[in-house]
Parts: structure tokens; C-alpha cells; sequence
């Protein structure tokens, strides 16, 4: 494992542990992070995380939609210093957890803290203007139907989502594909990050934003000639 840490994290491995000390304290003590997840926060967490890293291109934008604790965004920022990302988290405990980390580590040139959920993000509803990002990340979030509907928007057409999964990724790809082309996807592609590296490599599904479909909006309800809506 320590062989693993030091090739994905490099000269900043240090770094990368001071973000396992956070972890494994404030984090736990916030409930961000369960006590028993503590002694495998390397080997199920950050090293999991950080191998996700490959399949993402020098000097790119990240946006990781529900990033909770910071896992994958703030992993990926750590190990690569050349990525901006940008962490969004509806849940005010875990955005500020996000910014004391990000100030502690030293990383507020590179990442920045959006409070809100990822449509919020996608048309700038909360007054900061309309994310997107050549890269978005997500780990744990939600089935592949509901994630790519959240995080597809906020993808630059051309870039990538890049889902985490498990041992069901390619279960979900097959029963999702038909919603994912809907949003604009192309077909999602099974990665296995980490190979010979970490053991097990993470799985991650991969989806090219292929076009931008516009959002359906719902019809206005029709008016009555005084002036009311028909409603049955």
C-alpha cells in the first residue's frame, strides 16, 4: 500500500496524508466519515480516489458532484496540482468541513466550495452563474439514471462523467443506456483505473458528453377567458 500511496500521490504524498488526518479526525468526529472506515481510509478511500487520476487529462476542469468529505474532488486535487476543481455538496457540516480542508491544505489556488446540488450548479440558480467542467466526478452518489440527469448538464460537450461504481457498474451501464442517450451521452464505457497499481483497480464508468439536449420545460397551464388557469 505504501508502495501504491507513493506512485499516485508522488511529492505530495505528504499532503495526501495530512488530508487522511483530517479524515480519520474531524472527519469522523462530523460524522462525514464512519469510525470503522478510519483504518482503511488509504486503501478504500484515498488510494481508490487517487487512481482515478489517469483518465483524466493534464490541465483540466473538475467538477465532483457530491463530494461529501472531499472523496473523489479533493483526492484528485492533491494528486494533481495541474486540475482546478470545483467541489459541490448541498449539506452546509460537509461544505464546511470542505473549506476548512481545502484552507488547511493549502489548496485554495486550485479548489474551490460550491454549496448546492449539482442542478443548482448546472443553470446557476443559486446566483453564481452556470457551472460545467471538461471532467465530472461522482462516487456513491446515485444509480447511473439519476446521476447522468444531475451530472451530464454539467459536462462540456466533448468532456467526460466519470462515475465510481462497484461490482455492479456494467449492470447499471446496460439498464441505464437508454436514459444516458436521452441526456446526451455516448455509450458508457467500464474503466478499471489503478491496474498492477492498487488491488482491486477502481471501477469507474466513463461517459462522453457526445451533444447538449435542452431540458424539456412543462407546458403553461391553459387560462380561461377570466383570466384563471383550467384546472381539472
Amino acid at each position: 500500500m505504501a508502495d501504491a500511496a507513493r506512485t499516485l500521490f508522488g511529492d505530495r504524498l505528504d499532503l495526501a496524508a495530512a488530508y487522511a488526518e483530517l479524515l480519520v479526525t474531524e472527519g469522523v468526529v462530523r460524522g462525514l466519515i464512519g469510525p470503522r472506515e478510519a483504518p482503511r481510509i488509504w486503501d478504500r478511500h484515498l488510494l481508490n480516489c487517487a487512481a482515478v487520476a489517469e483518465r483524466i487529462p493534464e490541465g483540466a476542469s473538475v467538477l465532483d458532484v457530491g463530494s461529501g468529505a472531499g472523496l473523489p474532488g479533493l483526492v484528485l486535487a492533491i494528486a494533481r496540482p495541474d486540475l482546478t476543481v470545483t467541489l459541490i455538496e448541498p449539506l452546509a457540516r460537509r461544505t464546511s468541513f470542505l473549506i476548512e480542508a481545502v484552507q488547511q491544505l493549502g489548496l485554495a489556488k486550485t479548489v474551490r466550495v460550491f454549496r448546492g446540488r449539482a442542478d443548482e450548479a448546472a443553470t446557476g440558480a443559486t446566483g453564481t452563474g452556470p457551472l460545467s467542467g471538461d471532467i465530472v466526478t461522482a462516487r456513491a452518489v446515485a444509480p447511473l439514471d439519476r446521476l447522468s440527469t444531475w451530472s451530464l448538464p454539467l459536462v462540456v460537450r466533448g468532456g467526460r462523467l466519470l462515475a465510481l461504481k462497484g461490482a455492479s457498474a456494467a449492470e447499471e451501464v446496460a439498464e441505464h443506456a437508454g436514459t444516458v442517450a436521452r441526456l446526451g451521452g455516448g455509450e458508457a464505457e467500464v474503466r478499471h483505473c489503478g491496474v498492477g497499481v492498487i488491488d482491486p483497480p477502481t471501477t469507474v464508468v466513463e461517459i462522453v458528453r457526445e451533444r447538449v439536449v435542452n431540458p424539456v420545460r412543462p407546458k403553461a397551464p391553459k387560462r380561461s377567458r377570466g383570466g384563471r388557469s383550467r384546472r381539472r
